[in-house]
């Protein structure tokens, strides 16, 4: 009860209650600091158009995580595939200065940028038919922007959700819609942490 939504379904839609109704774009850093001042006027316009396409009946909230980087999977995400020829020590080499250069670059976190919009609707079918419609424009709307964007998937929103409950464990994401049939277990019992305490109502603890 303390996972405030309903039911994910696998196309990345989330019902959060009776008639509510949400979905989740990630997206790409623009370079903003490094344009032309007459590119950075032209950015500039370009969000504030983006923020405006967002009417009275449109919910929208920009999230930014910096979570620490899993470094099996950032080396492995770098490293040049071997070949069968004499540099493989070069590639190796390069590979490892890649990582270091990265490593110090990011101070060892990940950062993520997420735009979540949601909308009222009496069904999941309306629900859906809007939030695709919504999601085109957004979508185009960064693309005017020159920002690259990727809407998550049921399966990736839920990921996104543990990492979050999981924070400072090595707890892995571990799941598949079939586990589900049969079961009698929901999406929340594998993303929620081991607990989750509200000693005061200045903070609470997860795990």
């Amino acid at each position: 009860e303390s996972i405030p939504f309903e039911r994910m379904f696998k196309d990345g839609i989330c019902r959060v209650t009776d008639d509510y109704y949400t979905k989740t774009i990630q997206f790409q850093d623009i370079n903003y600091q490094l344009a032309l001042q007459e590119d950075k006027a032209e950015i500039f316009e370009e969000w504030c158009s983006f923020l405006n396409f967002f009417d009275s009946t449109v919910n929208f909230e920009l999230s930014f995580m910096n979570m620490v980087t899993d470094m099996d999977e950032f080396r492995a995400g770098i490293a040049i595939p071997h070949r069968k020829d004499s540099i493989n020590s070069v590639r190796d080499e390069y590979s490892a200065m890649l990582f270091h250069q990265m490593e110090a670059g990011n101070n060892g976190l990940t950062k993520s940028k997420f735009l979540t919009f949601g909308i009222h609707a009496d069904s999941i079918r309306d629900a859906k038919t809007r939030l695709n419609h919504i999601e085109t424009s957004v979508m185009n709307n960064f693309k005017q922007l020159g920002v690259k964007t990727q809407t998550l998937n049921g399966k990736e929103r839920l990921a996104l959700m543990h990492e979050q409950f999981h924070m400072g464990d090595n707890d892995k994401f571990n799941f598949d819609w079939k586990y589900l049939v049969g079961s009698g277990l929901s999406v929340k019992d594998f993303i929620a942490p081991s607990s989750f305490a509200f000693p005061n109502g200045k903070y609470f603890q997860v795990g």
